[in-house]
């Protein structure tokens, strides 16, 4: 068997186990995509107002949201390096210091989000706009406190290698969240109607249960039995926590730079006007869509990382790396083909406004160069993150986002006169950038690993 044989059959042992470690991830996510599309569905009968309210709030909760989230993701490569190299224990202790570290931070986060509140009648909305968005606002700041919790319980699982458990608490979440929308946003068997509020106590009620079904799941699974007998073994370590949170703070720090750049591209789109930014929401709602792919693909390659380097076992590292950016490449490829061939017909599917399918035409091209480099940054993050390797990354995010793509976008919108495209022509070259630094980064870091 010659040298090409042997890697061509070492990828192929990775990508059945990498696509089933992250099939759960992406479905997660795609039901978390419904639940949003549900309430916007929802919420937009109630009126205009009540839906710019609902848009405006969760524009700016998310920004931190991802944040908090992103950083809990730092628990991931942890216990999986420790649950890898058999050293149970030590993944229990890690766990202890996520439940409690990640607390804190947690409840910082929420007293920061909600001082922001004080800030939204400042942002320039409408009044009415605004009044509406406050109180719902608020409400989806306190859920941050139980969703922390639940992402946890999540990485932990994760690190051990059970993505399955996640998945199913959060599509059971997500179905009750859109049954609760049903019943107090228009007052249904017998519940008054609670307008707009109705979809935040609804989602605060669904991420009040998520943390709860995992903690029953934990107590009840023979998964869980060893860690529930050894973690009050375990003591809590200010060192260790603040390794988690040093880990887990460019982690929150990447996804908080890669929403605010796109929330920043939106806006330089509506300078464009108003058929530029639909057509813009358009491409981006797909875009975002098989991005998803490549969000649970990366996820796999972090938890396959970090137990691969526990076990020692780098040259199944970097083919399990490899596989996991032929998976991207192969799908991204495909939708890239899609985007192409379809780039007059998906957006006709929104909007009968030929400017504005125009426009979303050209975009789609654009989009589908996009993705590819899009899946390759994430899945290359993903490998870095296995290998606690975050910091730089983080820093060469910010220069991607915010030296390259948006000025270069700015430059080739408006200086130069190209208009919607040249944004996006500026995303491409920030992802081109950003992912040929992490792949050279990933290779660099692993090329003297035996």
């Amino acid at each position: 068997m010659n040298q090409q044989q042997i890697t061509k059959e070492t990828y192929s042992r990775h990508y059945g186990p990498n696509l089933i470690l992250a099939m759960p991830v992406m479905l997660a996510q795609a039901g978390q995509m419904v639940v949003v599309l549900a309430d916007n569905l929802m919420v937009g009968q109630l009126g205009t107002v009540p839906l710019a309210a609902v848009s405006f709030a969760n524009t700016v909760f998310v920004v931190g949201m991802v944040f908090g989230l992103g950083m809990v993701n730092g628990l991931t490569p942890l216990v999986g390096k420790a649950f890898g190299g058999g050293n149970k224990q030590l993944a229990a202790s890690w766990f202890k210091q996520g439940l409690i570290s990640f607390q804190a931070a947690g409840l910082l986060l929420t007293l920061i989000l909600w001082l922001v509140s004080y800030v939204l009648p400042l942002m320039g909305q409408p009044t009415d706009v605004v009044e509406m968005a406050l109180p719902y606002y608020r409400v989806l700041v306190i859920s941050m406190i139980p969703f922390v919790l639940f992402f946890t319980f999540k990485q932990f699982a994760e690190g051990l290698g059970n993505t399955r458990i996640a998945m199913v608490i959060t599509v059971s979440a997500n179905i009750l969240n859109i049954f609760l929308n049903y019943l107090w946003i228009f007052g249904k068997f017998g519940f008054p109607a609670f307008g707009v509020m109705g979809a935040g106590y609804a989602t605060l009620t669904a991420r009040m249960a998520m943390p709860l079904l995992f903690m029953w799941v934990y107590y009840k699974f023979d998964f869980f039995k060893y860690y529930r007998r050894h973690i009050v073994e375990t003591k809590f370590s200010w060192t260790k926590s603040l390794h988690l949170i040093r880990l887990g703070l460019p982690i929150g720090g990447q996804h908080f730079v890669e929403v605010l750049s796109f929330s920043l591209g939106s806006i330089m789109m509506g300078w464009l006007g108003a058929a530029a930014l639909a057509a813009h929401q358009i491409v981006l709602s797909f875009a975002s869509f098989t991005f998803m792919v490549a969000q649970g693909i990366a996820a796999a390659t972090t938890v396959k990382v970090s137990q691969f380097i526990g076990q020692g076992r780098f040259n199944a590292l970097r083919a399990n790396v490899f596989a996991s950016l032929h998976l991207v490449l192969a799908f991204m490829g495909i939708g890239a083909i899609f985007f192409i061939i379809l780039r007059d017909v998906i957006p006709a599917l929104f909007i009968d406004s030929l400017e504005v399918i125009e426009i979303a035409s050209g975009l789609m091209v654009v989009a589908a160069a996009f993705q590819l480099f899009d899946g390759l940054q994430v899945t290359m993050l993903g490998a870095l993150r296995g290998l606690e390797d975050v910091t730089l990354p983080f820093g060469m995010l910010l220069i991607a986002y915010f030296v390259l793509a948006l000025p270069v976008g700015y430059l080739f919108a408006f200086e130069l006169k190209i208009g919607p495209m040249g944004i996006w022509y500026g995303y491409l070259l920030g992802l081109f950038s950003i992912s040929m630094f992490l792949l050279g980064r990933f290779r660099w870091l692993t090329k003297d690993m035996r």
